[in-house]
């Protein structure tokens, strides 16, 4: 007769972890030191056939047992992981999160508060409102009652801003610059619409004299999307002057602060997102520049009648009676019905750190790109496409065609050197870096070039993807 399982949670639950995080702790470390860099070598097909291998049969008829199972399984993953950690790891917008974030997700889910009903969260649901409504008031410190609604990210974000505006003015119009994150047409497509007028952003930032034009000569009612932080090059739009044109045209404004909106947080930084407060809604994404373990996005309104909307009513959750009775409604903080507490894992980096700790990530990430950027610009055979915003660094090889880019950065994949991101600037290809990891060195920095100068003058198309991995 087979024994059930033990449960995470109860007063039972800590002692049936512990073993099994230890199980865990040390399937990471061997999965880490047998990848030895930043992601496997040897490209998907290699990865593929190697995982597939690793794991074995996952429903066999008899059980392999909880610890087999975590060992095997969790040092696959690892040993196949591309590691935001490795300080070569610097393509996306894809965080090493924070060790003692990670280990609050692990309360998270042993508890398993679902965020929908009071009684399936009683303190979960205050944490929410205090972290929420804290996060509201850095980016409008001077409305009354300011509140934000955790979501799974910038995405969702920005689709919930759009459902906003559409709720409060009818089928918006929604105007966003060229540089905009794609989720901003694909929530206008989703939520029927009309198709998003799109501005130029010939420098990197959206176009003012075309925002007014757009603004005097398209059909409203109008939703301007501003971006702070654009996933190619981090570049942030005008938003005082932008702002400024939706008052004098009556236009809503939204900005897209996914990237860039924690340098409200650092002293040295913040002034590069003033005139954030103006807008109408804020997303704010804490799994990029915060150092959280996905998901952790925000979408901030200056009041918490914003949010009324979202207001739903399902009676087996959130009965008028219970509500009426003093049992608070969190049906309408979210779209989603079952969700996890993450304001959890947010709350304690933000006690744990505090805003002087929180900046020091912000100001050392930061300064690392402009390292980054100085490194490149004297190191012969190297282009820098310009100083960072935040903290992508484009650059490429002097004098190579997009073609030879391209190859060069799946060289580098394929022999598990680096993870680079792409990016089109100026009608050229461009290596991307998107530093993220505040503990990267010189020295990393100095060894992430060299892989690149060593690669570049043997790169060639037809070849380099053929030879085999580099083993470090």
């Amino acid at each position: 007769m087979s024994t059930t399982p033990p449960l995470a949670g109860g007063t039972a639950g800590p002692a049936h972890l512990r073993p099994l995080l230890d199980t865990v702790l040390a399937a990471l470390h061997e999965g880490a030191t047998r990848r030895a860099g930043p992601l496997p070598a040897g490209g998907p097909t290699a990865t593929t056939t190697r995982t597939r291998h690793a794991i074995g049969p996952l429903l066999p008829d008899e059980g392999t047992g909880a610890h087999h199972a975590l060992t095997t399984l969790v040092t696959a993953l690892a040993e196949g992981a591309a590691d935001p950690a490795h300080p070569h790891c610097a393509a996306h917008l894809h965080t090493p999160p924070l060790a003692l974030a990670a280990a609050a997700d692990l309360a998270a889910s042993a508890l398993n508060p679902s965020m929908d009903s009071w009684d399936q969260a009683p303190a979960a649901t205050t944490l929410e409102a205090e972290l929420t409504a804290t996060l509201a008031r850095e980016i409008y410190p001077h409305h009354p009652r300011p509140d934000a609604v955790i979501t799974t990210g910038g995405t969702e974000a920005n689709q919930l801003a759009l459902l906003l505006a559409r709720e409060r003015h009818g089928p918006v119009q929604t105007l966003h610059g060229s540089n905009a994150h794609h989720s901003i047409a694909r929530a206008a497509w989703l939520l029927g619409l009309p198709t998003p007028h799109v501005v130029p952003a010939p420098t990197g930032t959206m176009d003012l004299t075309a925002l007014h034009h757009a603004l005097t000569t398209t059909p409203g009612p109008h939703l301007v999307t501003a971006t702070a932080g654009t996933t190619d090059t981090g570049a942030i739009d005008p938003l005082t002057d932008i702002a400024d044109l939706c008052d004098t045209y009556g236009a809503e404004l939204h900005i897209d602060a996914a990237y860039g909106g924690t340098l409200l947080l650092s002293p040295t930084h913040r002034t590069k997102i003033h005139g954030i407060h103006r807008a109408h809604s804020v997303t704010l994404d804490l799994h990029k520049l915060g150092w959280q373990p996905a998901p952790a996005g925000i979408l901030a309104v200056p009041g918490h009648h914003h949010l009324q909307p979202l207001h739903h009513l399902a009676p087996y959750l959130n009965a008028d009676d219970d509500t009426e009775a003093g049992i608070p409604d969190t049906l309408g903080r979210s779209l989603r019905t079952t969700r996890r507490p993450d304001a959890l894992k947010i709350a304690v980096t933000l006690q744990a750190l505090g805003r002087d700790g929180l900046a020091d990530l912000v100001d050392r990430t930061i300064a690392a790109a402009h390292h980054l950027a100085d490194l490149i610009t004297r190191t012969p055979g190297l282009e820098l496409h310009a100083p960072p915003t935040i903290s992508t660094v484009l650059f490429r090889p002097t004098g190579a065609d997009d073609h030879t880019v391209a190859t060069l950065r799946r060289t580098l994949l394929d022999r598990g050197l680096a993870v680079l991101g792409r990016a089109h600037a100026d009608d050229r290809l461009w290596l991307k870096v998107t530093l993220l990891n505040p503990r990267t060195t010189s020295a990393d920095l100095t060894g992430l070039l060299a892989h690149v100068t060593r690669l570049a003058p043997t790169t060639r198309p037809d070849t380099a993807l053929t030879e085999g991995p580099t083993h470090r």
